[in-house]
């Protein structure tokens, strides 16, 4: 690894580099991760190095392009908006939390309470909080109304998926589901909670999805355009 540096020159300055080599690769592949705008290259088992920075440098448009592309980054702040189930909401201090808490909601607006200097975490904190609320009563409900039982749900910040369900009928959710209107987030309960009666993709689970979410698609197609955008919250 040596040989390639960790990060790659472009016209909007440098970014970082990261190479994964995969077994199962059967060519070069070429993304940029959301977290932190890096680049990166998957090679196949036995590429060489040199063939690798080759092909960097071949799609270098490409890259740029799509750096382009990526919608801003909005850092949780005093006076930026960010939407809640899809309504904006202006993020603002308040010294003084007169018995509320650390954050709380009031009409249009997330109040964040204490020092100014925790207020990124405490936006967080109270987004994975709500975000754990309202999908656990959606997916209560679901699963209710399909005759079947939820182990657990746990909220992370995933990114490779915005929800899972096991085996053992353990869900998981994205905490940044909370961002997103409240048909998609039904969407995304939906489909985790279908999988409780269809551990596949195939047909049935399709239309348990439908039943549980009349009018799935938009919402599926919402989330496809926007995954960029919500990863970049925070």
């Amino acid at each position: 690894m040596s040989a390639i540096p960790g990060r790659i020159a472009l016209s909007t300055g440098e970014r970082p580099l990261k190479l994964v080599r995969r077994r199962s690769a059967r060519r070069f592949i070429l993304r940029l991760d959301d977290e932190d705008d890096a680049v990166v290259l998957t090679l196949p088992r036995y590429a060489s190095f040199a063939a690798a920075l080759r092909f960097l440098e071949d799609n270098r448009g490409w890259i740029e392009e799509r750096l382009e592309e990526l919608p801003p980054r909005v850092a949780f702040a005093d006076g930026v908006a960010i939407p809640i189930l899809g309504v904006p909401h202006v993020i603002r201090h308040r010294a003084d939390s007169r018995g509320r808490g650390a954050a709380w909601l009031e009409p249009g607006a997330l109040c964040v309470a204490g020092d100014a200097r925790h207020l990124a975490r405490r936006v967080t904190d109270f987004l994975r909080e709500r975000a754990r609320l309202e999908l656990g009563v959606r997916a209560g409900t679901m699963a209710a109304s399909i005759g079947r039982t939820i182990r657990r749900i746990t909220v992370r910040d995933t990114r490779s998926r915005w929800g899972s369900c096991s085996h053992d009928g353990a869900l998981c959710f994205s905490w940044r589901l909370i961002l997103a209107p409240a048909a998609v987030v039904d969407y995304v309960v939906a489909h985790e909670v279908a999988h409780l009666k269809h551990m596949n993709h195939g047909a049935r689970f399709w239309r348990a999805v439908e039943a549980l979410a009349p009018g799935s698609g938009a919402p599926r197609s919402w989330l496809r355009r926007n995954r960029a955008r919500l990863l970049r919250f925070g």
